[in-house]
């Protein structure tokens, strides 16, 4: 883990007509790409038939335009692009679940991570509940399912449902007739909706996956509320509304969303922006340019540069046919990445005094490895900035820090840090800076547990990302 690992993203689309709503998933998925790319999904809704493809791969891999055709027309259509926080990135574990039962069928795609999956799994496989996968997606599937069951309604089973998952939920629910979508009563992860000009709506983690299709934000979904788009147009339940303080998960803002995209008011690029800012007034240094390291450090790096009046530089090349580092599985193979990922430009860099932005310090080897490329490159000094404070406490809402064993602020102070990734000096963007940088959003909390442990919600029973498989085994 030498890289901050996301959760993952969820898209939906409702038309009134019959049309090719595959190609539709297939470009709002791919907009959300950034979000997951072990495997990915689409379900499409034909007047109740559902045809379904899933498989591990970047989007454009998995959907060959033969699949998209293959996957039909229909009025109603969702998808997932998927990294694991729960269960392992095997295919099995690929998203939407689809669910045939008693009253019909349903599709559903998850992003986020449940405090309570364990319990829930261990009371449903008592009740003789089989699971083919090992991610808690398919808990609150079963959930759903039972309460669907008793429920006059699709959406009413969603909303007892919500009373007995915990945790970090945005969802996109699919039934013969409706598309639903539900977010957690905290707002842990982003969800939003607009409109296209000949009226479909759509439903996607980020506003960038609307633009990708044509569609006009209209809002974002409300922590704790349901929305249900269906022949009759748009209706929202509130009845969770509120029960809970709104805490989105501030790392949204510094590293998981896409910087064209708005999240709950607040714009992503700006967000960052203010960050550097902050950054260049609590850490100022003697310094000749600032510099970026992409993607999610380059806006905060603008921001640095307009504040402390040092000229902003273009100081890497990024190789924009690799994804993210922790793709490659292995800890050498992401380190062996970086190279491939990262080239610096000599000419900017070298007998300079270099400010290095960047969103975040895990383990530090990747940190390590770029401030080397620096000076391999002929830096004269490398001052490292970061736009978040030091991690020091697991994530149990989506984010893949599952303990404290790999955190190098959890076993070395600040000037040891410095040593360890050989920079010149190392400053944190502040907790209380942290939080002013979506300013947009009058009166709103957010989730800052990784860095001061203020958990809003109960802490899971078992914490391992691997805790189903592990369950499996034992049982075995």
């Amino acid at each position: 883990m030498s890289e901050i690992r996301e959760e993952c993203g969820v898209f939906g689309i409702y038309e009134y007509k019959k049309c090719d709503v595959a190609h539709m998933a297939y470009y709002g998925l791919f907009a959300l790409q950034h979000r997951g790319q072990e495997s990915c999904g689409i379900v499409v809704n034909d007047d109740g038939a559902f045809s379904t493809y899933k498989d591990s791969g970047l989007v454009n891999d998995v959907f060959t335009a033969h699949r998209l055709e293959k996957l039909g027309q229909g009025n109603m259509a969702i998808g997932h692009v998927r990294y694991g926080t729960t269960g392992s990135s095997d295919r099995n574990n690929a998203q939407p679940i689809v669910v045939n039962h008693i009253k019909g069928r349903m599709a559903l795609a998850h992003n986020g991570n449940l405090v309570n999956s364990y319990e829930l799994r261990s009371e449903l496989e008592l009740k003789g509940s089989i699971f083919h996968t090992t991610s808690d997606t398919e808990v609150i599937s079963y959930i759903v399912t039972e309460e669907r069951l008793r429920a006059p309604s699709i959406e009413e089973a969603v909303c007892r449902a919500m009373d007995r998952i915990k945790g970090a939920y945005s969802l996109v629910v699919m039934s013969p007739t409706k598309l639903i979508a539900a977010r957690d009563e905290n707002g842990f992860r982003p969800l939003c909706y607009g409109k296209t000009a000949d009226g479909a709506y759509v439903v996607a983690s980020e506003s960038c996956a609307l633009d990708s299709v044509g569609a006009e934000y209209v809002r974002d979904i409300e922590a704790g509320e349901i929305v249900v788009f269906d022949e009759n147009g748009v209706r929202s339940i509130t009845e969770h509304c509120g029960k809970a303080p709104y805490r989105m998960c501030i790392f949204e803002y510094v590293y998981f969303a896409r910087p064209d995209s708005s999240i709950d008011g607040v714009n992503v690029h700006e967000a960052r922006s203010r960050a550097g800012a902050f950054l260049a007034l609590e850490h100022p240094v003697q310094a000749d340019i600032v510099i970026g390291v992409p993607d999610s450090g380059l806006d905060a790096a603008v921001g640095y540069s307009k504040q402390s009046g040092l000229p902003y530089e273009i100081g890497f090349i990024k190789n924009k046919y690799i994804g993210r580092t922790f793709i490659a599985p292995g800890q050498g193979a992401r380190e062996d990445l970086v190279r491939i990922k990262l080239n610096p430009i000599s000419s900017v860099v070298k007998g300079k005094r270099v400010v290095l932005i960047d969103d975040s310090i895990v383990r530090g080897t990747t940190s390590a490895r770029i401030v080397k490329l620096l000076r391999d490159a002929g830096a004269k000094e490398v001052h490292m900035r970061v736009t978040c404070p030091p991690f020091m406490n697991p994530c149990y809402y989506g984010t893949d820090i599952d303990s404290r064993e790999h955190l190098i602020a959890c076993r070395h102070t600040i000037p040891e840090i410095e040593k360890i990734i050989n920079v010149d000096s190392l400053g944190y963007l502040s907790l209380e800076s942290l939080k002013k940088i979506a300013s947009g959003v009058n009166g709103k909390g957010y989730c800052t547990a990784c860095f001061d442990g203020e958990y809003p919600t109960e802490i899971p029973s078992n914490t391992k990302k691997s805790r189903f498989e592990k369950k499996i085994h034992e049982e075995e």
